[in-house]
């Protein structure tokens, strides 16, 4: 029963925001590391995100069903009840934000509650279902780990803040478009309306080059403004142009599922790249 509770919080999905919340942490800390304050909001940022993640699972329970991936889920076979799933959601919220809020500052707290609302509001119980931009007003969501690390830290939202807000909800569009793509069919089957589903996989293939250029021009900006050294700028550089080449060949590509999955796995290992780079090639 401890694994079904614990698939419901999508331990991925927590894994990944982790990375983001520790490369925004390490930028704003400039080498001066608090341990106390990392575990709180590492810890804090997980259980809001879990969180999230349950209400996402009950809310979608309907759709789930008809997905190939997800109709063994614990709400759809009813293994949890939901009202226990939404016990167990609201749990994990409040202890997350009252430990942040706590720990950190006002400007974290706010910051999450904007990524907590987006998510699980606009884009769980909407948009998702009813709008082609739903996936890019969920991306404001996932980007809000890395900058509400930075804050914690440094407690202003500024132009380092800004950056790792636009680049990242940039980030999210290329990366989500390849997972609609290569998972096409269980979006078509629950009529989700994603762009590769509604426009097709060609429109959605010209999107991804566009949004990787613009992630390209986004993420030096950290070194522009004098946040990151130029190891960061030249790594940056380099992983955005094999980026957008994976990308580019995607026109050619003979299966768009296996091309969309290594499109996918790239964007991960990007972004893990990055906010490693971000948190030792920092500017004091």
């Amino acid at each position: 029963m401890f694994r079904h509770y614990l698939q419901l919080t999508k331990p991925g999905i927590i894994f990944g925001n982790l990375i983001t919340v520790t490369g925004g942490f390490f930028l704003a800390s400039k080498g001066h590391f608090d341990l106390v304050l990392y575990l709180a909001v590492a810890l804090s940022v997980s259980l809001i995100v879990a969180s999230g993640c349950v209400f996402n699972n009950f809310i979608d329970r309907d759709i789930d069903i008809k997905m190939e991936r997800t109709k063994n889920r614990a709400l759809v076979t009813g293994l949890i009840s939901p009202s226990y799933a939404l016990i167990y959601a609201s749990v994990l919220g409040i202890v997350g934000l009252a430990l942040l809020y706590f720990m950190t500052n006002l400007l974290s707290t706010l910051l999450v509650v904007i990524g907590f609302v987006v998510y699980v509001g606009f884009y769980s119980l909407y948009l998702k279902r009813h709008s082609v931009y739903g996936t890019l007003v969920g991306s404001i969501s996932g980007a809000m780990p890395p900058v509400i690390g930075y804050c914690a830290v440094s407690g202003q939202f500024d132009a380092a803040a800004l950056i790792l807000l636009v680049s990242m909800s940039i980030w999210q569009m290329p990366h989500s478009y390849a997972i609609a793509i290569f998972r096409f069919n269980d979006y078509a089957a629950a009529s989700i309306p994603v762009l590769p589903v509604r426009d097709g996989i060609l429109t959605a293939k010209k999107h991804i080059v566009a949004w990787i250029v613009a992630f390209t021009i986004a993420t030096p900006m950290l070194t522009v403004m004098g946040y990151t050294g130029y190891v960061y700028f030249v790594v940056a550089a380099i992983l955005c142009v094999y980026w957008l080449y994976l990308a580019i060949i995607g026109f050619k590509a003979e299966d768009d599922a296996k091309w969309a999955k290594k499109l996918f796995l790239v964007s991960v290992i990007i972004v893990t790249i990055l906010s490693i780079v971000m948190s030792v090639d920092y500017q004091l």
